[in-house]
């Protein structure tokens, strides 16, 4: 066990950098310790839609992966999702949304998503899910 790799290490001797966009201070905790707990950098949180425009654009290209809520106040999900993909059409992000929100997700998926996880959050399928967006390439 001990010689398990974490999901966040690159494999270069560097790990995956992810920038949280969530409104809620206890969903932006969660994410980052479950992250964190593979060796995924959190390098910056957002807690609305044009905070986390602008975060992108500040720490872009550094960021390798965004966790984006759908439902947040001012700015929602979708229209950040929007910005940043006209911004950097490579940039992967993973929708995080409430059930029953469905519709949204279809068009977050269709607009550039690579993912998306429905809350309540699960540790594996997070992480799994995350692996998968990162190493898909295209």
């Amino acid at each position: 066990m001990g010689d398990e790799i974490p999901l966040g290490d690159k494999g270069d001797g560097t790990f995956y950098k992810v920038l949280i966009i969530d409104d809620s201070v206890f969903m932006i905790k969660q994410i980052s310790q479950i992250l964190q707990s593979q060796k995924f950098e959190v390098i910056g949180t957002a807690a609305d839609g044009q905070e986390g425009i602008d975060k992108y654009k500040e720490l872009h290209p550094k960021v390798d992966l965004v966790t984006l809520d759908i439902t947040m106040p001012n700015v929602d999900g979708i229209t950040c999702l929007e910005k940043i993909i006209e911004f950097d059409k490579n940039a992967k992000i993973v929708m995080m949304s409430a059930l029953g929100k469905e519709d949204l997700v279809k068009k977050a998926l269709l607009t550039g998503a690579k993912s998306y996880i429905v809350k309540p959050l699960d540790r594996d399928k997070i992480l799994s899910r995350l692996k998968s967006v990162l190493s898909n390439t295209n």
